[in-house]
């Protein structure tokens, strides 16, 4: 063997190695039919073949079925031999049957006269850049899917806030009307049926906030076992008697954190929603067990032990284009008139402040699941935590000097009548400043009821404001929603809007009791 001989087995041998040891692209050559004729590490690392199993083959069998079937193989050789190169994107096959997504390069190789030789084929595994890349999307879609219920609901709290001035108006204006004048077969039905109308704006007022999760929760320990044992006779009363309740509920269970009617509220709602989806009837399990959550970077929900409370049905099922849309506020399948499409994103407000998560799962012509993840405490519930509003319906009569703040006039001249009427004297301001400057001049009060949502000062800003300077002044704060903190309000009294006679009455003998 000459030396020029040497030097280039030398060289090819150089250039071997080089190739085998790159494992991060799959490079081999073809024969001019298109026959694997070289194989290296990369193409053995995610083909699956060994070389002695692969030399030979067509490197059609790389293809999907389709893509044979569409002659994809040859017509890459064809545009490689006339245009000089192919280069794609597609799906090709391992061994084992499984798909990856690859970028495909084949390149003519050629004699110095012209004659083709053969090709030479570079394939790029791409599907983890793929996955990826998908992922991002998700992800993208799913901030912006966040961001759009975040204005909704931004939107609707303001709104409701808005709703709730105007339907406390309505509500106990038709209240002193009808304590103020004689029963009339032709006016006191009207005014009933005012009151009535008032009354469902009021609910659905309070749907727009449990969605927004501006409501203002009395959280507390419930038993979630004695809850839902608790609306088992309602429930029956309210389903079709062809749908089958069926209870699970491990025990024991430990406590819950939330609102104890809205709770009871929301699996109303997720009863009703099971109900629509079996018109013909089937079967509604109640079911409730603890999870514990493990450390997980990729969990929404922190480390802690969770009651999980599923509602299922034997339904219609949702598909993913519906299921996709279930938790969006004002989305309802129900047709129109049938249905708010408010009834998940209450629910999920709701949960959303009690620290947990909704979950919902379906398959069509299956059924649904919608599970309440609560995290559990260890408090226990205090029935002295709950005043009995209508045990104070009796309550003294016994006359307070109330200072009244509010910036919304019809409000205040309604609130105003509604004290005067349970028998207490009253001085309405329209501001904080005015509130104040009735204090400084030495103004007493048995107690301030001021809005919270007042522009220039809000309505916390003055408690905080009195309670500095008039420490032993009782001071409760209205509010349409929770546009505060609890931290904020944890030693002062609240009253939601809108509130009527009884509860306004029973909060005056709760605050001069206490």
């Amino acid at each position: 063997m000459n030396a020029h001989m040497g030097s280039w087995l030398d060289e090819n041998e150089r250039y071997r190695i080089l190739i085998d040891a790159i494992t991060d692209y799959a490079i081999y050559m073809l024969d001019r039919d298109g026959h694997v004729a070289s194989w290296n590490a990369g193409a053995e690392r995610f083909k699956g073949y060994r070389s002695e199993e692969i030399i030979g083959q067509h490197f059609s069998r790389f293809y999907t079925p389709e893509d044979q079937a569409a002659q994809l193989p040859l017509r890459a050789l064809t545009l490689a031999t006339t245009e000089g190169r192919f280069e794609n994107e597609g799906w090709r096959v391992r061994k084992d049957g499984s798909r990856f997504w690859a970028q495909v390069v084949i390149d003519p190789i050629r004699a110095a006269d012209g004659e083709l030789l053969g090709f030479a084929k570079v394939t790029r595994d791409l599907t983890e850049r793929m996955e990826a890349q998908a992922a991002l999307e998700h992800a993208r879609d799913a901030l912006f899917q966040s961001q759009k219920i975040e204005a909704i609901g931004q939107l609707t709290g303001g709104i409701a806030h808005d709703f709730n001035n105007l339907l406390m108006v309505v509500l106990n204006s038709m209240e002193l009307l009808a304590r103020r004048i004689p029963f009339d077969p032709r006016v006191t039905p009207l005014i009933e049926n005012a009151r009535q109308a008032a009354l469902r704006g009021s609910s659905l007022t309070q749907r727009l906030l449990a969605f927004a999760r501006r409501q203002e929760l009395k959280l507390e320990a419930i038993d979630p076992a004695e809850t839902v044992h608790g609306m088992l006779q309602l429930l029956q009363h309210s389903l079709d008697p062809r749908i089958q309740i069926r209870l699970d509920l491990a025990s024991p269970l430990p406590f819950v954190k939330s609102d104890a009617n809205q709770l009871e509220t929301a699996l109303l709602n997720l009863a009703v929603n099971a109900r629509d989806a079996m018109p013909d009837g089937g079967t509604l399990l109640i079911r409730a067990h603890t999870m514990h959550l493990p450390s997980a970077p990729e969990q929404s929900l922190p480390v802690a032990e969770y009651v999980c409370i599923t509602v299922a049905d034997t339904g219609i099922g949702m598909d993913p284009a519906t299921l996709s849309r279930a938790r969006e506020p004002f989305f309802t399948t129900k047709g129109i008139g049938k249905g708010t499409g408010l009834g998940l994103s209450m629910v999920q407000g709701l949960i959303g402040q009690s620290g947990g998560e909704l979950k919902i799962a379906s398959t069509p012509g299956v059924g649904t699941q919608v599970t309440l993840w609560l995290p559990s405490t260890t408090e226990a519930r205090t029935d002295a935590d709950r005043f009995d509003h209508v045990a104070a319906e009796h309550g003294t009569r016994t006359s307070a000097r109330v200072l009244l703040v509010d910036d919304d006039e019809l409000v205040l001249v309604t609130a105003k009548a509604m004290l005067e009427d349970l028998g207490h004297v009253v001085c309405a301001v329209g501001s904080a400043a005015q509130a104040l400057e009735l204090l400084r001049r030495g103004e007493t009060f048995d107690l301030v009821i001021s809005d919270h949502a007042m522009p220039e000062m809000t309505g916390l800003q003055l408690a905080r404001e009195v309670h500095a300077a008039w420490p032993r002044q009782p001071f409760v704060l209205a509010t349409g929603y929770a546009e505060f903190a609890r931290d904020d309000t944890r030693n002062l009294r609240t009253l939601m809007k809108p509130f009527n006679l009884a509860g306004l009455r029973a909060l005056v003998a709760e605050v001069r009791g206490g």
